[in-house]
C-alpha cells in the first residue's frame, strides 16, 4: 500500500465518524428544544438552578415568533440538521454540504441570541445556553470534516 492510498484510508475512515457525531449533537440539541417547546406551551416555569434568568429570557419579547416560541424553530433545525447527518452516514455525501449550510445558520442564530441575552435581555437562560453550543459544536464538527478532507 502506498503512501497516497494509507492517507486516503486515513481521510475516508474519519469523514464517516463525523456525521454520526453530528447525529448525536443534534437529538442533543433536539432534546433540549423540545423540552424548552413543551414548557413553553404548558406554561410551566423552567427550573434553571445554574444561571437563575431562564424565566427572564422565555419570556421576552424575544422568545417568540409571531406567537411561536424560537425554541420550536429550534427543535426543527435540530430534526434537520439530524436528518442531514443520518442522510450523510449512509452515504449521501450532499447532504453533508446541506448539513454545514444548516449549521452555519444554526450557529449565526446562535451567536445572535447569545448577544441578546447579554446586551438587551441581561440574563442567561442555561437551556438556551446549552443550544447555543451544541448548534456551534454542530458547525465545528462540519468545520473539521472539511479540514480534514483538505490534508
Amino acid at each position: 500500500m502506498s503512501e497516497t492510498e494509507v492517507i486516503l484510508d486515513d481521510e475516508t475512515a474519519g469523514i464517516p465518524k463525523l456525521p454520526v457525531v453530528a447525529s448525536i449533537l443534534a437529538l442533543i440539541g433536539l432534546g433540549d428544544a423540545v423540552y424548552l417547546t413543551v414548557h413553553h406551551f404548558t406554561a410551566v416555569p423552567v427550573p434553571c438552578g445554574l444561571t437563575g434568568g431562564c424565566e427572564t429570557v422565555l419570556t421576552s419579547s424575544y422568545a417568540e415568533i409571531g406567537g411561536i416560541p424560537i425554541a420550536a424553530f429550534g427543535a426543527l433545525a435540530y430534526f434537520l440538521a439530524f436528518s442531514l447527518s443520518i442522510l450523510t452516514v449512509f452515504g449521501n455525501r450532499i447532504m453533508w454540504t446541506l448539513f454545514g449550510i444548516q449549521t452555519f445558520v444554526m450557529a449565526a442564530v446562535s451567536a445572535w441570541l447569545i448577544y441578546l441575552q447579554a446586551f438587551v435581555i441581561k440574563s442567561f437562560c442555561q437551556f438556551c445556553l446549552i443550544s447555543a453550543a451544541t448548534s456551534i459544536s454542530l458547525f465545528v464538527v462540519y468545520l473539521i470534516s472539511r479540514s480534514i478532507g483538505k490534508r
